[in-house]
């Protein structure tokens, strides 16, 4: 990245980097130390809504977003690369997934920071680790089905290079899989990111054993203002959340966005290409010209000598590697298989305390919320198809749109469910259909990043072949966009899915003031259930929530992922 180009090197962009990193060093450790302080759940912090405390707050929460993306980051990595490893791994781990994205974050909270507090006793440390898992489970589903699909479409003559290389392992994820996959999974990251926003008040802002835990964080502050009714404080909350979005936009996900471009699979080059201007100034800079031949170039060499396939004359190597692989699986899938078992035995005596009609009604509320999220779905891409598109295949209008697509992405959208309350109360709007527009708010956006991405790595010289051919209009949408498309569209048609079910819980039961509208549906029901309490009811609950979601994510979308991965697959 960095010393490949001659550039006319500035000494003030070195003395602004020095800068640039000590205070961010200087931010991590105030703010990491904020995390480790005593903490008692009889002693709750006080949220305090003065401006000043402002940067302080959305510190806390900035910090919390990126330890979640890390964790996300490698855990996609783990998870996706096992998946992809044999079909058995695959059938069990990608439809774990599909349950695991749409179980309500808000369902288990409770669990998981009694089990954290327990690890961490008499320290926030507890109580924020409990919050970064919250926001940590509403990023990593998205980005593992977007590295999954990514690297399960590799083109065969890439895969048969690698394999005539004897590239494997390790040397194959970072040599093939990754760059391949790096374009769309920039763009799933910045979405989880995103997402992760939509959770950060309920993450910051924790009910538990009759005890109410507030964290400092934008998204506390921001459930102080709206619980005071303070809406001074709540539009310098706003408007500090729209900064630090430009901000990080700016900083972070531009610059990664244009790097990540190299990777583009292409045999010619793009005449427009994200651009960024935190890239060109570091490219100006002296030191990490430096780093980059010292440190990152002798760095490189290693790893490749390091990593090459060694020689060897054994010719039981190969199957008894294949028989450890295969016993590990098995013993895996043994141990998960045991523990299911068990938890169905230890749920059933529980369950059937609620009876036939209690559990059959769960069924039938199930199936009210399965339509809303369909329909939410079909919505949303009707219009993120067309938007997606245009962004994608135009990088002069990527580079302007890029920051207004994030903030509406990231920014909560349960903040405004109060606001949107009012409005349906004034114009008398049926919650029960409302509540698919409450839950597009929070949706529509993993289609929307998913076609950008998809758009983004349309190689040119099929662009430039789709112009010598004369396809405009529709025919060049069917024949040349569409089937480019396919395989990012079903991923984000997966995850929107998934985001719409786990969006239920707030979506179908909405409060303004004292008035409460109530729809029907499997989100209220838990949601009902978990405020009350009642475990039977919550896990009944997530219980019918997964079939749905397996029953429809197995009869259409992985259809739809199949048809993209075999037959519009790029090769």
């Amino acid at each position: 990245m960095v010393g490949t180009n001659r550039q006319k090197h500035s000494i003030f962009i070195d003395i602004g980097l020095i800068l640039f990193v000590f205070a961010a060093l200087f931010a991590l450790i105030r703010l990491g130390k904020g995390m480790m302080i005593p903490f008692a759940s009889n002693h709750p912090i006080q949220i305090s809504l003065r401006l000043s405390m402002l940067p302080y707050y959305a510190g806390r929460s900035v910090l919390r977003m990126f330890i979640a993306l890390v964790a996300s980051l490698v855990f996609t990595f783990l998870y996706a690369r096992l998946a992809a490893g044999s079909k058995l791994a695959e059938r069990i781990l990608i439809p774990l997934v599909d349950i695991l994205q749409s179980v309500p974050v808000l369902g288990f909270l409770s669990v998981t920071i009694v089990f954290f507090m327990g690890l961490f006793p008499h320290s926030l440390f507890g109580v924020e680790c409990a919050s970064i898992f919250a926001i940590f489970t509403g990023q990593v589903w998205n980005m593992i089905l977007s590295f999954h699909q990514s690297i399960t479409t590799i083109p065969r003559e890439l895969r048969e290079v690698s394999d005539m290389y004897g590239i494997r392992g390790i040397r194959r994820f970072s040599m093939l899989e990754l760059p391949y996959a790096m374009v769309p999974l920039v763009w799933n990251s910045m979405m989880s990111f995103g997402g992760g926003w939509f959770f950060l008040a309920a993450s910051e802002t924790i009910t538990v054993l009759n005890h109410d835990i507030r964290l400092p964080g934008i998204g506390s502050y921001m459930a102080a203002a709206m619980a005071q009714g303070n809406a001074k404080a709540l539009v310098y909350a706003i408007v500090t959340m729209v900064l630090v979005i430009v901000i990080i936009d700016q900083l972070f996900w531009r610059p990664v966005v244009a790097w990540s471009q190299k990777f583009k699979a292409e045999q010619s080059s793009a005449q427009e290409v994200p651009t960024s201007w935190v890239l060109s100034l570091l490219v100006k800079s002296k030191i990490l010209e430096w780093t980059h031949e010292q440190l990152e170039i002798p760095a490189r060499r290693w790893y490749v000598k390091v990593s090459a396939p060694k020689q060897s004359h054994s010719i039981v190597a190969v199957p008894q590697n294949g028989r450890i692989k295969q016993w590990i699986r098995w013993t895996l899938a043994a141990i998960g298989a045991v523990a299911v078992i068990f938890f169905m035995v230890r749920g059933a005596s529980s369950l059937m305390e609620l009876g036939w009609k209690s559990l059959l009604w769960a069924v039938v509320l199930g199936f009210f919320t399965m339509m809303r999220v369909l329909v939410a779905v079909l919505l949303g891409l009707i219009w993120t198809v067309p938007v997606g598109v245009y962004i994608g295949m135009h990088p002069k209008i990527s580079k302007i749109a890029q920051p207004f697509v994030q903030i509406a992405a990231s920014f909560p959208a349960n903040m405004f469910f109060p606001i949107i309350t009012l409005v349906f109360l004034s114009i008398n709007i049926n919650i029960q259909w409302g509540s698919i527009f409450l839950m597009m708010l929070g949706t529509q956006w993993y289609i929307l990043f998913n076609v950008i991405a998809g758009a983004m790595t349309i190689p040119n010289d099929l662009r430039e072949a789709s112009s010598i051919f004369r396809l405009k209009g529709i025919d060049r949408f069917k024949r040349l966009i569409l089937p480019s498309i396919l395989p990012s569209l079903v991923t984000g048609l997966l995850t929107a899915s998934g985001g719409a079910w786990n969006a239920s819980i707030i979506a179908e039961i909405v409060t303004w003031k004292n008035q409460t509208l109530l729809a029907s549906g499997l989100g209220s029901y838990i949601e009902a259930a978990t405020t009350a309490g009642n475990w039977p009811k919550i896990i009944w609950g997530i219980i019918v929530m997964a079939i749905y979601v397996v029953i429809i994510n197995r009869l259409l979308w992985h259809r739809l992922y199949r048809l993209a991965e075999t037959k519009y697959s790029s090769e």
